[in-house]
């Protein structure tokens, strides 16, 4: 049987052999059948429709320098399935090596099940694999380009709002000084004009640590930590306590119970309650409650922090902890608060990561929202321990 023949006569088996493959990869463990699967059966009937199709030398040759597209119709389908699905799979967090790994399963998985039902080749079958590699390596090259190519859309729109968001509040501070420079302090606006330079300071110097905390984190580091004992519920009541006297309008409950300290790092701890609450005061509905819980299950302390009012869009929850992943969707951006670069969610993954838990979020609109947290009291072993 030609391969192309039997591509087409076991879509199901070689798409099946696809997913179980993209479930084993970190961001697939939670995807449907369906998102696994994304292009890939359509992927596969162009690779076999274009094996079939003639080809010059000269096709062969632009194929091989990635202008694919340029030689006939079925590779233009080829190209349109896997720049879809190098768009897909940035979307549901895949880095860029996982996406090529899949290909390499992908290749090698089509070429195994062939030859286990084709054990003997001819001349005809050596062209059908060289056919073949082109196919997947055009397909490669037209996903990769495209999974670059949004990530540097992301990165774009990601500096845009920064810079936006910088200057803003550097714009306040500056014609704040201004004034009380004119008036040596004694204008009766002079207070007032020292407030909005400590507030917009102090708006200025978050946009910065979470800049360097996102900074620390590239190129799969981990967010650095300095750990001992912490009392985890003596920690949320101080930020708790924090958030009543800030949003004297708004109700904030807290409960604790269990034994609820760990080892870990104070100072990260406490950046990951105040943005699980800051989220929650600033997403969910003014009328309804706030609740900050800690609870311990066995060896893990579990927090959670829950608001009322509108559900996260069904199409954020799963991007929403990768800050480049949203800066690329019009909800997330439509929903951006001034004076936040979206890193914060972010920030609170990498320092659970860091700490050996696991986050997560749960959003409807009977039951609300609510992150949950669970952190090892004891860090794994091999972890990272840095002491001040």
């Amino acid at each position: 049987m030609r391969l192309a023949d039997f591509i087409l006569g076991n879509v199901e088996l070689i798409l099946s052999e696809w997913e179980t493959f993209a479930r084993s990869l970190a961001p697939g463990g939670k995807m449907t059948k369906l998102a696994l699967r994304n292009d890939a059966e359509a992927m596969l009937r162009a690779t076999a429709l274009d094996m079939q199709s003639g080809q010059s030398l000269a096709q062969q040759a632009s194929k091989s320098k990635g202008h694919g597209g340029a030689v006939g119709e079925e590779s233009d389908g080829l190209d349109h399935a896997s720049v879809l699905h190098g768009v897909a799979r940035m979307g549901s967090g895949f880095d860029i090596m996982e996406v090529i790994s899949e290909y390499r399963a992908l290749r090698a998985s089509v070429l195994r099940l062939w030859t286990e039902r084709h054990p003997q080749f001819d001349i005809n079958d050596v062209n059908d694999i060289i056919r073949f590699n082109e196919s997947i390596d055009q397909s490669l090259a037209a996903a990769v380009g495209s999974y670059t190519r949004r990530v540097d859309q992301s990165r774009r729109m990601f500096l845009a709002i920064l810079g936006h968001d910088l200057r803003s509040p550097l714009n306040s501070i500056s014609m704040a000084a201004q004034l009380i420079s004119r008036t040596s302090g004694e204008h009766p606006a002079s207070p007032r004009a020292l407030s909005v330079i400590q507030t917009n300071t102090e708006a200025v110097t978050r946009l910065i640590r979470d800049l360097l905390d996102f900074a620390s984190t590239g190129q799969g580091n981990r967010m650095p930590l300095r750990c001992d004992l912490v009392d985890i519920e003596i920690l949320c009541r101080q930020v708790f306590e924090e958030f009543c006297v800030a949003h004297p309008q708004r109700t904030l409950r807290f409960h604790s119970d269990g034994n609820l300290t760990c080892d870990g790092d104070a100072a990260r701890l406490r950046q990951v309650v105040s943005n699980l609450m800051g989220n929650a005061i600033q997403h969910g509905s003014d009328e309804g409650p706030v609740d900050l819980s800690l609870t311990s299950e066995g060896s893990t302390v579990v927090l959670s922090v829950h608001n009322e009012g509108l559900p996260i869009p069904s199409e954020m929850v799963d991007v929403i902890f990768d800050p480049l992943t949203r800066h690329t969707l019009p909800e997330s951006t439509a929903q951006r608060v001034p004076g936040s670069v979206g890193l914060g969610l972010y920030i609170v993954r990498e320092i659970v990561v860091a700490h050996g838990g696991t986050v997560e979020v749960t959003s409807t609109a009977e039951e609300g929202t609510t992150f949950t947290v669970r952190l090892p009291q004891l860090r794994p072993v091999g972890g990272e321990r840095q002491l001040a």
